[in-house]
């Protein structure tokens, strides 16, 4: 099944060198590539879930400077499925993960039900240590692309079963339900897959605290972790304080330090999973917390590719969600900096209103600094959806504006990092994505 994504390594090469002819600084490493085209050891490959250009125009008014990844631009992708102009994650991370594309909904599989051999488990095959990290459930659509073959993204146990049968060394996110038969309140019917991964060598640990305290795990002696922190996705970047629960930046520091013992190299994936619910949820103050969060992530993935000088990370999110603009209402300003002054998702403000909705004012001052117009009050009291009709008060105060509640077709842009970062120069499609990194890291065609 690698033969999916060895067979067109030679191709992508081609086809880059056809794309750099155009372009003189894709010919050469680029600046931020101090080792150039030698061969990658390591590959971190962080995708912000839903996050398109105008996420990263947004971001950096509400930043207030550029994002870490901004130097590191190279290029952009498209992300249309088999079946649809317009992909799902499970499509999109079936297409990043082992060249090609599929259907809507399913997971490391063909249209034809064929399964396909991912980049995750081309590296294993190479003898290189991986891992998962994410802040949805773990057996989500996108980590779940990089390790199970099922024909239904929403088979979440069998994914669970199947991320413990292929022994991935390092697992971190939420999802601890899909791991647990019914019996113990869990999602598995019988099914205990906790016990089966402490069995198969997996230490097991489910707080904030147990992973920072975690002893190094030796994954050249058969050693791995699993860290489930969570029943179901773990809580949103605004309130995770408010938990036992890991950032998204210690679990990417976690799972380097323990996957960069393996001497034979790594292949880690690490998703922010929570910016695609906040553009579902038309949330801009939510998607710029956790977009915030994942940079902090992307910080620890550069600065160990820094010192190491054998790792290359790759950022690109699987498509757009919500059709997020920069600008609304005929206004010449972007105010997405008001945001840092929301401490809490649309869904909790909306929560902490009563029956008759009389309170909206204090809620929305208490979590957002607003004083809200005698307008901006009845339009939430009379929503169907007070939820949404929240986010589109902070929204419009910081002339951020939403195309949709879904996914959208807009191409996404690539960031890189690292020994044969310039290779991502020029305009890809998401199937390239793996073909490059395959090429960098020189895994055989099987």
């Amino acid at each position: 099944m690698y033969k999916k994504i060895g067979a067109v390594v030679l191709s992508a090469s081609l086809v880059l060198s056809g794309l750099s002819l155009g372009t003189a600084d894709a010919a050469k490493p680029n600046s931020t590539s101090k080792n150039g085209n030698k061969k990658v050891e390591n590959v971190i490959f962080m995708i912000p879930d839903g996050f398109s250009a105008n996420y990263a125009s947004n971001y950096r008014t509400y930043k207030g400077e550029e994002a870490v990844w901004d130097s590191h631009l190279k290029g952009m992708f498209s992300t249309y499925s088999a079946n649809s102009d317009i992909t799902d994650s499970a499509a999109a991370g079936t297409a990043m993960s082992t060249g090609e594309k599929t259907n809507n909904g399913v997971i490391g599989q063909d249209p034809e039900g064929n399964e396909l051999e991912t980049i995750l488990e081309a590296s294993q095959e190479e003898g290189k240590a991986s891992g998962l990290v994410a802040t949805s459930t773990i057996t989500h659509a996108t980590p779940a692309s990089f390790t199970a073959h099922v024909d239904s993204r929403n088979n979440e146990t069998e994914i669970a079963r199947q991320m413990i049968a292929n022994e991935v060394d390092v697992i971190l996110g939420g999802g601890k339900n899909n791991f647990l038969p019914d019996s113990e309140g869990g999602n598995q019917q019988e099914l205990n897959l906790i016990d089966e991964a402490e069995e198969q060598g997996y230490e097991f640990v489910e707080t904030r605290d147990q992973l920072l305290d975690n002893k190094r795990i030796a994954v050249n002696k058969g050693e791995k972790l699993l860290g489930l922190f969570a029943d179901d996705a773990l809580a949103p970047e605004f309130h995770r304080a408010e938990t036992e629960e890991p950032s998204l930046a210690e679990m990417t520091e976690s799972a380097i330090d323990i996957l960069e013992e393996d001497k034979d190299g790594f292949f880690l994936v690490v998703e922010g999973s929570q910016i695609d619910w906040a553009g579902h949820a038309n949330d801009a103050a939510w998607a710029m917390s956790d977009v915030a969060a994942f940079e902090k992530a992307v910080e620890e993935a550069i600065d160990f590719a820094e010192k190491d000088g054998k790792t290359l990370v790759v950022v690109g999110g699987d498509h757009d969600t919500g059709g997020m603009t920069t600008g609304s209402n005929g206004s010449m300003n972007l105010n997405a900096d008001l945001l840092t002054n929301v401490t809490a998702t649309g869904d909790y403000m909306a929560a902490q209103l009563n029956e008759d909705r009389s309170n909206v004012s204090e809620v929305l001052e208490t979590h957002t600094g607003f004083e809200l117009t005698e307008e901006e009050v009845q339009a939430i009291q009379q929503a169907e959806n007070a939820p949404l009709a929240i986010n589109k008060v902070v929204s419009d105060r910081a002339n951020v504006g939403w195309t949709s509640t879904n996914h959208t077709g807009a191409d996404i842009p690539v960031y890189a990092y690292g020994p044969q970062s310039h290779k991502f120069a020029g305009f890809h499609d998401n199937t390239d994505l793996p073909k490059i990194m395959a090429e960098a890291m020189k895994l055989k065609e099987r």
